[in-house]
């Protein structure tokens, strides 16, 4: 009797692991708690190795291939070491010279920084007045402008700049962004401290006396000029306007110059790190960092942002409990600007017509017939992000009201609509971020023209995506209504002048991996082929 109870026991517990395994591979419960599954990298497809484990160790992948520093703490940042589970591979190979770069500055960073000596140090010398030659450690401090996705890429071009000058980034992130990322620097902290003494960004504006070109026409100094000689700090305006930025900063003597100053001031809203591609002093330097030239953001941007927990928290409960099951993730985001406003019927027929074309989303019939209850029925998720809830409530009730001609089963979910874009409010920020990642997570994209929120979640996720296109300004419907970006990379609207190569300098012209967007027309950005 003994002896068949423990048999009974045996074959329970082996049913009941059975049960287990299966329901892992079906990507888990919807819950806060529940992951998608670990997969070991250089499997073929169709033969992966599904890893039981709720602690997997670090490696390649958790690393981004060597992109993250290792051994930071896991719960204090937990996005940082598991947002690669949810996205796939990226298709970019990583340099081990940028790898190099970034351990170096990481290490430059900690003995830089906030808190240490030779900050406190470099803070006497701004609060004296002048500027000082040969100084240990040099700052680039970085103030904010219009909205998230604006600042996540003009953040990562500053990054950029400070990789390509040998300074150390220091961020204004201002109380509507200060919980929304992990530090990324191991040791120490990129946090502007409130006692900054400049630290007042509505301060900072293109007549601001102290911007380098106003100080160049009223002849504040000269390019040979000595270090010592210099103010205390220089400010860099780099906002977008009339749609061009300033003439002179992207100029090689330009650069000799601003080199000299330990203290720089930068405020902007726009990607500008095609600018430096154009210019000859960086190009070695870039090469060796970015032989992929569409990867620059993709890296960077998973190099520097990580959710903090409050955001993650979000992001994985939305994630499991809709979109963990789909085969299939297809994101849709619509972005209507103030400039250029679109009527709802016009951006809705226009998203169809997109759809129509490419097939983007999931084809209907009209025709009603049994419906296949096959197991291999695609599970297709589609996920909107707007600041309108309209778009979403069409697109659900065209899968409610009609059978898909291929018989997948579409569901669609929109996690907010905020009606209004409210940049300086932190819980609006929170949603804002939650929701660039999400889209990140997806297989597929159509992003708006313009919209600097839809490259930041398509260069995450490493995908060319379908652009809606904006009508021409004297016309309210697109003649064409979305095109295909070839290109990972981000649209710098606004490329510099570059008047010291010529008068009517086409930025788009100068070198073979800088054309011209294909949603901006006199924008710039980096292609690989």
């Amino acid at each position: 009797m003994e002896a068949h109870r423990v048999s009974f026991v045996v074959g329970f517990i082996s049913v009941l692991s059975l049960l287990i395994v299966f329901d892992s591979l079906r990507g888990g419960i919807a819950s806060s708690s529940s992951r998608v599954p670990e997969v070991k990298p250089n499997k073929p497809q169709g033969k992966k190795e599904v890893i039981l484990s709720t602690t997997p160790a670090l490696n390649s992948d958790k690393l981004l291939g060597g992109l993250l520093p290792p051994n930071l703490d896991e719960q204090s940042c937990q996005s940082r070491y598991k947002s690669y589970q949810y996205r796939q591979k990226s298709p970019f190979t990583l340099s081990p010279y940028l790898t190099k770069r970034l351990r170096q500055y990481e290490a430059y960073h900690k003995k830089c920084g906030p808190g240490s000596r030779l900050y406190k140090k470099a803070m006497k010398q701004l609060l004296s007045g002048r500027n000082v030659e040969n100084s240990q450690c040099q700052y680039v401090v970085w103030f904010p402008c219009n909205g998230l996705g604006n600042r996540m890429l003009t953040l990562a071009s500053t990054f950029l700049y400070a990789l390509l000058t040998n300074r150390v980034l220091l961020a204004h992130l201002g109380k509507e962004s200060e919980n929304l990322f992990c530090e990324p620097f191991p040791g120490s902290s990129w946090v502007l401290p409130p006692d900054f003494p400049y630290n007042q960004p509505y301060n900072l504006h293109l007549n601001t006396p102290e911007s380098y070109v106003n100080m160049l026409k009223r002849g504040a100094f000269a390019y040979n000029s000595n270090a010592s000689s210099l103010p205390a700090y220089i400010y860099l305006h780099l906002e977008q306007f009339s749609l061009r930025m300033q003439n002179n900063i992207f100029c090689e003597e330009d650069q000799k110059m601003l080199r000299k100053f330990n203290w720089m001031l930068l405020k902007s809203d726009s990607y500008f790190a095609p600018a430096f591609f154009l210019m000859p002093s960086y190009q070695e330097e870039l090469q060796r960092m970015f032989p992929e030239k569409e990867s620059v953001f993709h890296h960077l941007g998973r190099y520097l942002y990580h959710p903090a927990n409050q955001v993650w928290g979000r992001i994985e409960r939305y994630y499991d409990a809709y979109l963990a099951q789909a085969d299939e993730k297809i994101g849709l985001q619509i972005r209507i600007f103030r400039e250029k406003p679109i009527k709802f019927e016009v951006m809705y027929d226009q998203i169809i017509r997109c759809t129509n074309q490419v097939n983007f989303l999931p084809e209907i019939t009209h025709t009603e017939s049994m419906r296949n209850q096959s197991t291999n029925s695609k599970h297709k998720a589609i996920l909107i992000t707007s600041l309108y809830a309209g778009y979403y409530e069409r697109i659900r009730g065209i899968y409610y009201d009609n059978p898909t001609l291929n018989g997948e089963i579409v569901s669609v979910y929109q996690p907010s609509h905020e009606e209004e874009q409210q940049t300086e409010a932190q819980n609006h920020n929170e949603k804002a971020l939650a929701e660039i990642y999400l889209l990140s997570f997806c297989d597929k994209m159509t992003i708006s023209a313009w919209s600097t929120f839809g490259y930041v979640a398509h260069s995450f996720a490493g995908i060319k995506p379908w652009i809606l296109l904006r009508p021409d300004w004297n016309k309210e419907v697109a003649d064409v209504p979305c095109i295909r970006s070839k290109t990972v990379e981000p649209c710098l609207h606004s490329p510099p002048l570059l008047e010291c190569r010529g008068k009517d300098t086409n930025a788009a012209n100068l070198v073979p991996y800088v054309r011209h967007c294909e949603d901006v027309d006199f924008g710039i950005k980096l292609y690989d082929s």
